[in-house]
């Protein structure tokens, strides 16, 4: 994971993003690249033909937006030994624009979503996730102390989970444990949690297997509770093998760990 891209904007979870991110370039002498996320603007649709027009407030800058975010990024990253970090010049992006530029990147490092409007909103990481191919790291509210150690991969046997797994290899070959962790009412049909570990031996990576039944409780909860009783820093899951829209009314593992995660999580689709 050399190439790291680093969405910046003003938002309270900046300070989680940028230690996350710090911790991740500093495992493989990467190279982080900022660039500011421009907040939502006020969109106008017509109905016929359906066309999706955005106008910025009267009084936006981008200027005074991108430099102000600019300096977030500099103020964390400057004097660092051992650190490589840049800025991309020009205008400020949005979604569309962040899940299209991430496809240069190994990996973009977003903030969990919250509801307020002052924090990381969904259709970014959304954007991110299903339109770059690339993987998305996303920072807990509050700044790990650790990334990658101790490691739960979980594992429901999907196409989305076996992507994102692949995409962990580098992190999960210098990991301390690895957990694959196997919970009922995850799973779909697919390769079990035994032959995960199987393949991962084959690329030098020693991880054990789990399963756990769900008590009754959502398969995400479980999720987040396994992994904080082996003291997880980092999971790894593939993001909504159920849809969005399933995931919106009944909710899913997905929907859960994107809400109450405390640690950071390494997701594709």
């Amino acid at each position: 994971m050399k190439a790291i891209l680093l969405p910046s904007d003003q938002g309270e979870h900046m300070p989680s993003v940028l230690v996350t991110a710090e911790l991740l370039a500093r495992q493989f002498e990467g190279t982080l690249e900022g660039v500011a996320l421009r907040p939502i603007h006020v969109e106008i649709v017509a109905p016929d033909p359906i066309v999706a027009v955005t106008f910025p407030p009267a009084d936006w800058n981008d200027a005074e937006f991108v430099g102000k975010a600019r300096s977030l990024f500099d103020g964390h990253f400057n004097g660092k030994q051992g650190l490589r970090a840049r800025w991309r010049a020009g205008p400020s992006i949005d979604d569309a624009g962040l899940g299209s530029l991430a496809r240069v990147y190994d990996v973009a490092i977003l903030g969990r979503p919250i509801s307020s409007g002052a924090g990381p909103r969904m259709t970014t990481l959304e954007g991110a996730l299903f339109e770059s191919g690339r993987p998305v790291l996303i920072a807990p509210p509050t700044p790990p102390t650790s990334l990658g150690e101790n490691v739960v991969v979980s594992w429901n046997q999907s196409t989305e989970q076996a992507r994102v797994t692949a995409d962990a290899l580098p992190l999960l070959k210098k990991a301390k444990n690895v957990t694959v962790l196997a919970v009922e009412g995850l799973m779909v049909p697919g390769p079990t949690a035994a032959q995960c570990c199987d393949w991962l031996a084959l690329h030098g990576v020693t991880a054990r297997e789990m399963s756990v039944g769900n008590g009754g409780k959502k398969p995400g909860e479980v999720v987040l509770a396994e992994a904080k009783k082996i003291g997880a820093d980092l999971i790894v899951k593939g993001a909504y093998t159920q849809s969005r829209l399933r995931q919106m009314i009944f909710g899913g593992a997905t929907s859960h760990l994107l809400a109450h995660s405390t640690v950071p999580i390494l997701m594709a689709h």
